[in-house]
Parts: C-alpha cells; structure tokens; sequence
C-alpha cells in the first residue's frame, strides 16, 4: 500500500475518499497524527500530515520515527513525501515541482535511526542513492501523463529550521553543491531506508532562497502561502496519476 507524507500546504488529500482513521501506538511516540486510510481511483492508499492537521508540529519537533514505524505497522510498501523548499540554483523558480535525486544532511538534535544500540546489533543501511530509482521512474512517467511540469534531479539540503537560513549559509549550501533547501527531507529518507520502504519525494518550490532572486532582501512569508496554494493543486493531480500509476 502506498502512503502519502504531506508537508506544508498539504494537511488532507481532497481526492482521498476516507474510509477509516486510525491513531496507532509506537515504541518510538506518538505520530504527528492519525494514519487516514482510503482511496484514490479505486486503489487503497493512506495519509499523513507529517506537521500533524492543524499544521502545529515544527519541523525539528516531528517525530519521524514513529511516523515511518507507524506506516511500516499498517503495511505501507512505498512512501510518497511532499515538502515545501527554498531554491538555491537558478534554475528553479517558486510553484515548479522537483524530484531531488540527492540529499546532504545539515540537521543535528534529530533522533535520526531506528538502530541506537543497547541491547540491538549496530547496522548500518548503504544510503548511496537515498530515493528510491523505481518509485522516481513513476512520478516522471505519471507526471508527463498528467500533463505537470517535474524538474528531474536536484540536490536537497536539510537543515533544522524552524528559522530561514541567512544568505552566507545559502552560499554554503550552494558551494557544498546543494540546488534546494528544506526542513524536512532529513532523517525521514533515512530511516525509511531501514525499514526498507522506497521513498521518493515531491519537493515543492515555495520561494527563492536567502540572498537569491526575489529573496534577495528578504523572504516575503505572504508570497509563499500565495504560490503553495497554487502549486499544491498540481501535487494532488501528480499524486492521483501515480496512484494510478502504481496499480
């Protein structure tokens, strides 16, 4: 079964026809917020709100590890991550959608994996390519179906948030290579790998990065509800395509 991770600007599917939730206990907490089970096109899928429904759980305060157990528990086979991101390179500009093929991990403070020793073996996951190539492969094929524009490829950087980052730290992150900037792409990635899951995710451009383009003074917060607004309505129709995809 496929899930749905939503972030920013994407707390409930509109297309996901409920038919039951569930509030499901970890050994690791609570998840951000009750699993919503149901269909789209005719096909079981299940959501959550990785910020919780009311959009109230900062992105450093998100407990990723029971969201990726809580999932794993109900039987999701494969995840699908939405997540809002600044632009460091030009070539990307606020409401285009990008399936970053990379990560590099800024975050600290993180409880980031599932193996934290005890009275469990160390493991160590190859975390070479970090999303899954297969699950990649159909978001381009069902994004060119659906008729939405998806940028291939790109480098996410994580960072912990929950401020916006100073221009001297976005030319870093763009020295280091990094071509988008987000809060939440790490250790969610990761820690699917350990369990297993292939992972992908839908990077959402909300704005220009610090010191870049129309950011270059500032970062105008009422822009960016403006332009996620728009573009979540073309996730949810890429969304629907790969669920169709997938059956």
């Amino acid at each position: 079964m496929l899930a749905i991770i939503g972030g920013s600007g994407l707390t409930r599917l509109s297309t996901l026809a409920v038919a039951h939730r569930e509030v499901v206990r970890t050994p690791f907490g609570e998840p951000s917020s009750a699993l919503l089970f149901g269909q789209i096109a005719g096909r079981d899928v299940v959501f959550l709100a990785r910020h919780g429904h009311g959009h109230t759980i900062p992105p450093h305060r998100v407990n990723y590890r029971a969201n990726l157990w809580a999932l794993r528990a109900r039987e999701v086979d494969t995840i699908l991550a939405v997540a809002s991101v600044g632009a460091i390179a030009p070539t990307h500009a606020p409401g285009d959608l990008v399936l970053p093929r990379q990560i590099i991990d800024y975050t600290s403070g993180r409880e980031a994996t599932f193996f934290d020793g005890g009275d469990r073996k160390v493991v160590h996951v190859d975390f070479t390519h970090p999303y899954s190539a297969g699950l990649r492969e159909r978001c381009l094929v069902a994004a060119r179906t659906a008729g939405v524009k998806l940028y291939d490829g790109g480098v996410y950087a994580a960072v912990s948030g929950p401020r916006l980052e100073t221009a001297a730290e976005i030319d870093r992150l763009d020295r280091d290579g990094a071509t988008l900037v987000g809060m939440t792409g790490m250790p969610e990635a990761a820690l699917a790998r350990e369990l297993d899951l292939p992972y992908a995710s839908i990077a959402v451009v909300v704005n220009h990065a610090a010191g870049r383009g129309e950011s270059a003074q500032l970062v105008a917060m009422d822009r960016i509800v403006r332009v996620l607004e728009t573009a979540i309505e073309e996730v949810k129709l890429l969304i629907d395509q790969v669920v169709k995809e997938m059956g």
